[in-house]
């Protein structure tokens, strides 16, 4: 078992770590939730589940010790595949419920042109992040087939050292918001910098176009 991660003082509500846990569970089965919350060092969380309120008290080195066991229980290409699953589960289990993303499910947002409903939904995610946890996130549009989605204050590499880019979570739930934006299409979204490898931030590419 992992020693408890150092606390980083920023945080996410409560809500979303529990969200988190129960995105885990529904992918791994509850012993594999057990496994993964002691080899990161967070078996507190085993039998006292984060409270169901949106006050800030999950610790960003919580998201940062769950990457990283999952990367070292399934190796980096399994740890892939299942922090972008759990990034979608995320999502569909509960992230498209808070806050500026809730207009979307509007009539006046559904009948809106594919890229305005892209141009308007993906910042919405970002101010999730920005307005209820100490996430700092925005999006920029450089022009040509992409958005530049940037985290400058990012939890999933917290404290970390890497090899490669490892915003695996964040991937999923942007793809996830997108296909809910989008009624059902797929985006292709690609990590191009992470400060775990020493950038200024993290950024993910995502292409305006939907795959296929």
């Amino acid at each position: 078992m992992a020693n408890t991660p150092e606390p980083s003082g920023f945080y996410y509500p409560n809500r979303f770590g529990l969200i988190l846990f129960d995105a885990l569970e529904e992918i791994m089965g509850r012993n594999g939730l057990n496994a993964i919350l002691n080899m990161a060092g967070l078996s507190q969380f085993i039998d006292n589940p984060p409270a169901d309120n949106m006050d800030k008290g999950f610790d960003f080195a919580y998201i940062s010790a769950l990457n990283r066991a999952l990367e070292e229980m399934y190796g980096p290409r399994g740890g892939r595949g299942l922090q972008l699953r759990l990034g979608r589960v995320l999502f569909a289990q509960g992230l498209a419920n808070f806050g500026a993303l809730v207009g979307a499910s509007d009539l006046a947002f559904k009948v809106l042109p594919l890229q305005a409903k892209l141009k308007a939904g993906l910042p919405a995610v970002a101010k999730v992040f920005d307005s209820l946890s100490d996430q700092t996130s925005y999006v920029k549009d450089p022009g040509g087939d992409h958005f530049h989605y940037i985290i400058d204050r990012c939890s999933m590499c917290w404290g970390r050292q890497v090899e490669r880019p490892g915003g695996f979570i964040a991937a999923g739930i942007i793809e996830e918001a997108l296909r809910w934006l989008s009624g059902g299409r797929t985006f292709r979204v690609d990590q191009l910098t992470c400060i775990g490898m020493g950038a200024q931030n993290c950024t993910f590419a995502v292409y305006k176009e939907p795959i296929g």
